[in-house]
């Protein structure tokens, strides 16, 4: 169902209905209205009434959570907004941020902080001059039409959060499908061949992929194409200090290797030889 327009609460805002907001806008492309919503207005299934209202209820575009019960698990109106687009368990899975805002949004600084397992003062540290001006500057003001500034950056939001969890969705599937796991000695290596066509960013969603198989602790190097040559890259995973990759630098194959050692360049595409070159990185 498309929608007419956007509404959420006035007065202080916060990254949960800025970003739920944000994913509509890029869906929907309508404008942002900051005001209390009518009866009317919760009615009508072409109105979003994000974070207020007292109701959940996607089938009429109603995303609020403040009605939940106070030990109901941490969930705030971007939770409602992902679930009702159909990516909120890949953004449980792969947006490391979204679990903490959900605890903030619900539970306040304090709780969150402690459930972190850090200090009360380490919340404000992690506040940026772009937290500050984009949620002061949003909730300042009652009306936001496509084509002015933070409608657009509104948009820009929502459409790189949904493009990242699309996309990545995607590149896992393919890593899955082409990626091999080799055992070596006490570990494993993860070996992803080179595809006609490649994509843009080879390497991307590896390691997304092995943690979603359980097997992130287990593998200590990667062998990916080269997406600059016909070659491939070696590198560490999780900066594991079993492979050094300065230890290959000087092989007439390798025509870079970083000096901390975490990875190498090979224009080498012949698996013997890239088993060759791992050996040789073996700290």
């Amino acid at each position: 169902m498309s929608l007419s327009l956007i509404l959420t609460h006035p007065g202080g805002a916060h990254k949960d209905e800025l970003l739920a907001c944000s994913l509509l806008v890029a869906v929907h492309g309508v404008p942002v209205v900051r005001r209390e919503p009518a009866e009317s207005d919760l009615a009508d299934p072409t109105i979003a009434v994000v974070d207020v209202g007292g109701e959940h209820a996607p089938e009429r575009s109603n995303f609020d959570h403040h009605q939940f019960p106070a030990d109901h698990p941490p969930i705030c109106a971007l939770s409602l907004v992902l679930q009702h687009l159909g990516v909120y368990e890949d953004a449980r899975k792969f947006c490391d941020w979204l679990e903490p805002a959900e605890w903030f949004d619900t539970r306040g600084p304090k709780a969150t902080a402690k459930w972190l397992g850090v200090d009360r003062e380490a919340m404000n540290k992690l506040n940026s001059p772009i937290d500050v001006t984009v949620l002061r500057r949003f909730a300042k003001a009652s009306r936001l039409e496509p084509g002015e500034p933070l409608w657009e950056m509104l948009r820009y939001i929502g459409q790189d959060l949904l493009d990242y969890l699309r996309d990545l969705r995607t590149r896992l599937d393919f890593v899955a499908q082409h990626a091999e796991i080799w055992t070596v000695a006490d570990h494993e290596v993860l070996f992803l061949p080179r595809t006609d066509p490649l994509p843009e960013e080879p390497s991307a969603g590896i390691d997304r992929h092995l943690e979603s198989i359980g097997r992130s602790g287990n593998v200590a190097a990667l062998i990916y194409p080269d997406r600059r040559g016909g070659g491939y890259g070696l590198s560490r995973h999780n900066d594991d200090p079993r492979y050094d990759f300065t230890r290959i630098e000087n092989e007439a194959d390798v025509h870079f290797a970083h000096a901390r050692g975490f990875v190498a360049k090979t224009s080498a595409a012949d698996i013997a030889r890239l088993k060759e070159l791992l050996e040789l990185a073996r700290a």
